[in-house]
């Protein structure tokens, strides 16, 4: 059985996958039979995250080849043309200031220990 599935690439924490035509018994980044286009999940446009050999994936599916799931929505929002709305990341704000010390308390703290120093002679 024929497969087309996802196979990692890229490095740890920055993934990329080629989109690939490979026996089902194949492991997952083992021997291919045909790499049809990739997915880079990191792309922030989503329209862009895909690339894909229309012609080749219709003929593999033709022939008898199955879709991973992934792959199958990933071919569904390509020939619809439907990514969804991407939304912008929230706005930064500027970091809180600490407050200062109230200008009241230094001093009594100041008399208090002068105090207690002049009574302990």
């Amino acid at each position: 059985m024929v497969r087309i599935r996802l196979k990692r690439m890229g490095r740890t924490h920055r993934p990329f996958y080629r989109i690939s035509v490979m026996d089902a018994q194949m492991k997952r980044d083992g021997k291919t039979i045909e790499d049809i286009g990739h997915y880079d999940p990191m792309v922030p446009d989503k329209s862009q995250r895909v690339s894909l050999n229309l012609e080749r994936l219709d003929y593999w599916l033709g022939v008898g080849a199955q879709p991973t799931e992934k792959v199958a929505v990933l071919i569904k929002k390509l020939k619809k043309n439907d990514w969804g709305v991407t939304n912008a990341p929230p706005a930064a704000q500027a970091p809180k200031q600490p407050e200062p010390p109230a200008a009241e308390e230094t001093p009594e703290v100041a008399e208090e220990t002068t105090e207690e120093v002049a009574a302990a002679e």
